[in-house]
């Protein structure tokens, strides 16, 4: 029994799908879709010419175009940050007399301990300052 040359391209098809969804990488998908346009190809009664020129044509231009937009639509997606970098550049509300010895302020609707990021500064019960960074579990302020 002969297998289809359709048959092939829908194999080869799932092949190349299979590490699309282990690696993540798209190109695998691009290069899945266009052996489907194959296999489109080949039921259809073209020769093993066209087939293989419709996959390449196809996987190709899919690469070209879908990879830059996929890059453009990536790099303008916000940066989202999580944990104690998500803290950095907030604003805090001083508790305790901060200074370079430590102090305490509520950030985040949590209490942590300060300490100000200029050794001669220090800060009083009420006032407002800005995270600069965390050091364990101490927040740097000015």
């Amino acid at each position: 029994m002969e297998i289809d040359a359709w048959v092939w391209w829908l194999i080869g098809a799932v092949g190349l799908g299979i590490p699309l969804v282990m690696t993540a990488m798209p190109e695998f998908g691009m290069f899945s879709a266009g052996a489907v346009v194959a296999a489109v190809v080949a039921a259809l009664g073209g020769g093993i010419v066209a087939q293989v020129l419709v996959f390449v044509v196809v996987s190709v231009a899919l690469v070209a175009v879908v990879r830059p937009v996929a890059a453009r639509r990536n790099a303008q997606r916000p940066n989202l940050r999580t944990g104690i970098d998500r803290l950095k550049g907030r604003s805090a509300v001083v508790l305790e007399r901060v200074d370079r010895g430590g102090g305490r302020i509520k950030l985040a609707g949590e209490v942590w301990s300060a300490r100000s990021f200029d050794a001669d500064q220090s800060y009083e019960p009420g006032q407002e300052v800005d995270v600069v960074e965390i050091d364990g579990a101490t927040a740097v302020v000015m």
